[in-house]
C-alpha cells in the first residue's frame, strides 16, 4: 500500500490549504479563523458531525463507514496553532501577519488530516467512525488537555487516538517511533534570590545576589550529572538570569528561570526534589534566601505498545519496512498530545520533512511533498483498525 492514488490526485489542494493556513497563523487558542477553515472544509466534504467549541476553539469531524455493525470509533489528531515568531523567508504564502509564523508544522498537519478526511468521506471503506481531531494550543497552551477536559474521549467514544508530528531532516517518505516514551515532559521553574543589596566597593557589607545565583547555576548541574540514573534522560537548564541595573551596586535580587524535562515521572519528581534542595542549602550558605516556583507543563508522550506496533506497520505498508526506524530515540521537547495518550491508548509518530530549518527558527517551512504520506497513514489506519467485514 504505497500512497494511495486518490489522495495522489489531489495533494495540490492539499498544498493550497496549507499555504491558506500559512499564511494566516494565529497563537494557541485564539485560531478562529483557523478552525473556521477546518470546519468548513469538514463540512463540505460531507462529514457526518462537525463540532466546534471543543477545548475552546478545537474542531471536530466524525466520518461513518459504509458498513454499519460497529461502534468503534478511532481519533486522528492535528494541532492547528502557530508560534510568536517573525518569518523571514520570502515566500510566495509568506505570513501576513507580523510576528507570527507556522515554525512548527502544524499547518501542515492540519492539511494532512483535512486530505485524510476528503479521502475518507469520499470512500467509507470503513466500519465505525473516524474522529478527526484538530486542537489548539499545543505551542504552550495546553490545548490537549482542554480537549480532553471537554469530554472528548467520551462524547466521541474514542477507543485509541493517535497523533504525528514532522521533523526536519528526518528523510522525506519515512516515519519513526517507539513505544514508550517517545517525547519528555516539561516544567518551568523560577527560582528568586534574595540577597542584600549594597555598594559594589563595599561587598562585605552586601549579600551578593548575583555571585550566589552564579553558585546556583552551577550547581543545578549536578543534578543531571550526579542524582538521576546515567541510563536515564533528563535536562535541568537555566534560561534566564535577571539581576541588578547598575555597575556599581550589587543587587539585592536575583532571579533565575529555567526548564527541566524528563521522560520518566519519577525523574520527573526528583529533579524538582534535588533543585529544591541545592537552591536552599546554597544559598542559605551565603546568608541569602530563596523563593522557589515550579510550573508544571506538560507530561511525557508515552506511547502505547501494541498501538505502536500498529501504528509502525501501517507506515511500512506505505513506505517500505526500511524507511520505518521503530526504535526511534527520544525527543527532550514536549508535546501536550501527552494529556490525550493518558486517557486513551495510541501512539504518536514522526514524519520526515526532508532538508529543511529547524523546529521554531524563522526559516523554517513544512514540505507539501510530504503531505500525501501523512495524509495516506492517515487514511490507511482507519481503513485498518476499522475493517468492513
Amino acid at each position: 500500500m504505497p500512497i494511495i492514488d486518490r489522495i495522489a490526485t489531489f495533494a495540490d489542494e492539499i498544498t493550497a490549504w496549507r499555504h491558506d493556513l500559512h499564511a494566516h497563523p494565529e497563537l494557541q487558542y485564539d485560531v478562529h479563523r483557523t478552525a473556521g477553515f477546518v470546519a468548513d472544509k469538514l463540512r463540505a466534504f460531507g462529514c457526518d458531525t462537525v463540532a466546534t467549541g471543543i477545548g475552546r476553539t478545537g474542531v471536530v469531524g466524525v466520518i461513518r463507514g459504509r458498513a454499519h455493525g460497529s461502534n468503534r470509533a478511532i481519533g486522528l489528531r492535528a494541532d492547528m496553532d502557530a508560534l510568536p515568531i517573525q518569518e523571514v523567508r520570502d515566500l510566495a504564502y509568506r505570513s501576513t501577519v507580523p510576528g507570527k509564523m507556522h515554525a512548527c508544522g502544524h499547518d501542515g498537519h492540519t492539511a494532512m488530516l483535512l486530505g485524510a478526511a476528503k479521502y475518507l468521506a469520499e470512500t467509507r471503506d470503513f466500519d465505525g467512525s473516524a474522529v478527526l481531531i484538530f486542537q489548539p494550543a499545543e505551542e504552550g497552551g495546553g490545548g490537549g488537555a482542554a480537549m480532553v477536559a471537554d469530554g472528548l474521549m467520551e462524547r466521541f467514544g474514542i477507543e485509541a487516538v493517535y497523533g504525528l508530528h514532522n521533523i526536519p531532516n528526518q528523510p522525506l517518505g519515512s516515519f519513526a517511533i517507539r513505544p514508550g516514551p517517545i517525547m519528555a515532559s516539561t516544567d518551568r521553574f523560577t527560582l528568586t534570590i534574595q540577597g542584600r543589596g549594597g555598594h559594589a566597593a563595599l561587598p562585605q557589607a552586601a549579600v551578593d545576589s548575583v555571585l550566589v545565583a552564579s553558585h546556583v547555576i552551577v550547581a543545578l548541574q549536578s543534578i543531571v550529572a550526579r542524582s538521576v540514573d546515567p541510563l536515564k534522560s533528563a535536562v535541568v537548564s537555566v534560561c534566564a538570569v535577571t539581576a541588578g541595573e547598575a555597575f556599581n551596586v550589587l543587587p539585592q535580587e536575583a532571579v533565575l528561570r529555567g526548564t527541566l524535562r524528563a521522560l520518566a515521572p519519577e525523574v520527573r519528581a526528583l529533579i524538582k526534589e534535588r533543585i529544591a534542595a541545592i537552591v536552599t542549602g546554597v544559598t542559605a550558605a551565603f546568608g541569602a534566601q530563596a523563593i522557589i516556583a515550579f510550573d508544571d507543563g506538560y507530561p511525557a508522550t508515552e506511547n502505547h505498545p501494541a498501538e505502536t506496533a500498529f501504528m509502525a506497520g501501517i507506515a511500512a505498508n506505505i513506505v517500505g519496512e526500511a524507511q520505518v526506524d521503530r526504535d526511534v530515540a527520544p525527543m527532550m521537547a514536549a508535546e501536550d498530545f501527552s494529556y490525550m495518550l493518558l486517557e486513551r491508548p495510541g501512539a504518536y509518530i514522526f514524519m520526515g520533512n526532508g532538508p529543511s530549518a529547524g523546529l521554531h527558527h524563522p526559516d523554517y517551512d513544512f514540505c507539501d511533498a510530504a503531505a500525501p504520506y501523512g495524509a495516506s497513514l492517515w487514511a490507511r489506519l482507519i481503513e485498518t483498525a476499522l475493517p468492513v467485514g
